[in-house]
């Protein structure tokens, strides 16, 4: 073997241990909540990974005694709903800005990257206050439409994919006879599936994991989402761990078969954005 090819070998040897310790120390805290979720409560402060005498008592007192599949359900209507929300906006968007005048693009593009600025807890005492007025709370639209707004960046991501596009796709098209909406349902969109998949997962995701909004637009315990209804487990005798672990190790299942099933376009959507 070659001193060079030996180098290589230690190189990418040594960077796998650094990747696996990294990886160790993410998921060092996920696994200590899951072994503490089947401890006794008189064990979940034992420094021992792994129970003397585990028990499903936590998972059995979840099942039966919090809301967990009304929470769950509604958790993922409000994920899907926003996902396909966002979506749909986004994909719109990014056609419309891809095919609009220089200068109209340009004002547009600045607008939508200083949005991303814009705190969202900045805009929640009037959406709150317009939802109220709606008749939206405790109900799925109230849950849903204010979060479309947050659209900004899966409009910026789309619009690199959109022109990375082959423009002589787009030309064909429409020197058929073919109109910008065939141009976008028949060219564009197949061409942006993995995109969309990975930003529909993404959103998901981040949607899934949304606490304050919520909180605020859902104050009835049993309308409101996951995040929110993990908070039933403090209560004036003290916090029931081994339950608040319990149900947040359930209620990670959907999010984490999500992701494991997108995860490789995830990850060649955004390697590939902006590349022609």
């Amino acid at each position: 073997m070659s001193d060079r090819r030996r180098t290589a070998l230690l190189q990418a040897a040594g960077w796998h241990l650094v990747l696996v310790a990294l990886s160790l120390v993410t998921v060092f805290p996920l696994l200590w909540a899951i072994l503490t979720s089947f401890k006794p409560a008189n064990e979940v402060f034992d420094l021992a990974p792994v129970s003397a005498h585990p028990t499903i008592a936590n998972y059995a007192d979840v099942l039966t005694r919090w809301p967990a599949g009304e929470l769950i359900g509604r958790t993922a209507v409000m994920a899907t709903g926003v996902a396909a929300g966002q979506l749909v906006i986004a994909v719109l968007a990014a056609f419309a800005l891809a095919h609009a005048r220089r200068r109209a693009r340009s004002v547009v593009l600045l607008l939508t990257a200083l949005s991303l600025a814009i705190p969202p807890q900045a805009l929640i005492v009037p959406q709150f206050l317009l939802a109220a007025r709606l008749g939206w709370l405790n109900t799925e639209a109230g849950l849903i439409v204010p979060q479309l707004g947050s659209s900004a960046l899966a409009v910026l991501v789309l619009l690199q994919h959109v022109e990375a596009l082959p423009p002589s796709l787009t030309a064909a098209a429409r020197l058929e006879g073919a109109r910008l909406h065939e141009v976008l349902w028949h060219v564009v969109l197949p061409g942006l599936r993995p995109a969309i998949a990975a930003l529909g997962v993404l959103v998901f995701i981040t949607t899934w994991n949304e606490y304050l909004w919520p909180l605020l637009i859902t104050p009835d315990a049993l309308h409101t989402t996951v995040q929110v209804g993990l908070a039933q487990f403090e209560t004036a005798e003290g916090i029931n761990y081994g339950g608040l672990l319990a149900a947040a190790t359930l209620t990670s299942l959907p999010i984490v078969v999500v992701y494991l099933a997108a995860s490789r376009r995830i990850t060649d959507a955004f390697l590939t954005s902006g590349l022609r």
